[in-house]
């Protein structure tokens, strides 16, 4: 039911965008924020042998996509008793107002986020998601982070989400990450288990 599943990660923050080093298909490298296709690396290899985790924009239609969203449906399951019925289109998750993120480590995919453009300067958090085998790691706070500076290379200026009191690690992160309540809006406005968070990217 839920429409974002974020397992908790460390409070370490992303340390700036630099060009990727890992190529998918027929994606270019990206250039800081400017965000044409690609990928940036969100962590280099550090000297204690620290996997490199590579952010990568993808179709939300492309069988990689739908192989994570199928498992972020199949958490939902577990802790809701059934998948997000949210309606969604690939669409929404295409530029100019909307990108679909994978989070890759050294080369395996092991995350998700999407964004699509909620109107009047918002864009909305869709598909967050980090794979069981790779949570607290650190790399759900990274990859919110490395979110919202796509938000603002879209040119919106707040982020707004619905998550669920079944997922208390998300809402903790995101809490933590300077999210706050809102009004409820969406497919699940009207559910007792639903929360609604929001946080401002930019101002003016």
């Amino acid at each position: 039911m839920r429409s974002d599943f974020l397992p908790t990660g460390s409070s370490r923050r992303v340390r700036g965008w630099r060009p990727g080093v890992l190529q998918v298909d027929h994606v270019s490298t990206a250039r800081g924020r400017s965000w044409h296709p690609g990928a940036v690396t969100l962590e280099d290899r550090s000297a204690d042998g620290r996997a490199r985790l590579v952010l990568v924009e993808a179709a939300y239609d492309s069988p990689l996509v739908q192989e994570l969203v199928a498992e972020v449906q199949a958490e939902y399951v577990q802790r809701y008793g059934g998948p997000d019925e949210t309606p969604l289109s690939p669409a929404e998750f295409a530029p100019p107002g909307g990108a679909f993120l994978v989070a890759l480590l050294d080369g395996e995919p092991v995350g998700t986020a999407g964004l699509r453009d909620h109107g009047d300067g918002d864009v909305e958090l869709k598909r967050m998601y980090v794979r069981a085998a790779h949570r607290r790691r650190g790399h759900a706070r990274r990859l919110l982070a490395a979110v919202e500076e796509r938000a603002l290379a879209l040119g919106h200026r707040r982020l707004v989400l619905e998550t669920g009191q079944m997922q208390p690690e998300a809402v903790a992160l995101y809490r933590s990450a300077g999210y706050g309540p809102i009004a409820p809006y969406g497919h699940y406005a009207d559910s007792p288990h639903s929360i609604h968070l929001a946080k401002v990217l930019a101002t003016g």
